[in-house]
């Protein structure tokens, strides 16, 4: 995945729009204010940061080298990924998918409806299967 289509993916989730709250390199991706992406678009490798329930997050980096720990962001919550070919590029959309679903499921009931939110849309892996592959080299 590119930086293009990074950024066209998350604005792709209902209600998306792109921010510059640390500054004009960092796009942050927030639905109702608060944020589920991360990304120095223009930087190479490039990486993304997204919000992920702990157990997953902790699966996913013990699975893959490009996961690790977020970057400037509560490490028990947020990933930083990696975006440079070594995840097949569904599974990166399916973390977006996950940290936006899990952001906007703390909403209000309201909140979501206006957005008609779909909880039962297909969801990332297990952290049961994450963890049951073997860490790429």
């Amino acid at each position: 995945m590119d930086a293009a289509g990074l950024r066209a993916w998350c604005l792709q989730q209902p209600g998306t729009v792109e921010d510059f709250p640390f500054g004009p390199e960092h796009s942050v991706f927030k639905v109702s204010g608060k944020m589920f992406a991360v990304s120095a678009l223009e930087r190479r490798p490039l990486e993304v940061s997204v919000k992920c329930e702990p157990e997953l997050a902790q699966a996913f980096r013990g699975s893959y080298h490009a996961v690790r720990p977020g970057y400037h962001l509560n490490k028990r919550h947020w990933n930083t990924v990696t975006l440079d070919g070594s995840l097949p590029e569904q599974l990166v959309r399916d973390m977006i998918e996950d940290s936006y679903d899990l952001v906007v499921s703390s909403m209000s009931a309201r909140v979501r409806k206006a957005l008609a939110w779909n909880p039962e849309r297909e969801q990332p892996e297990s952290a049961a299967a994450a963890s049951e592959r073997p860490v790429e080299s």
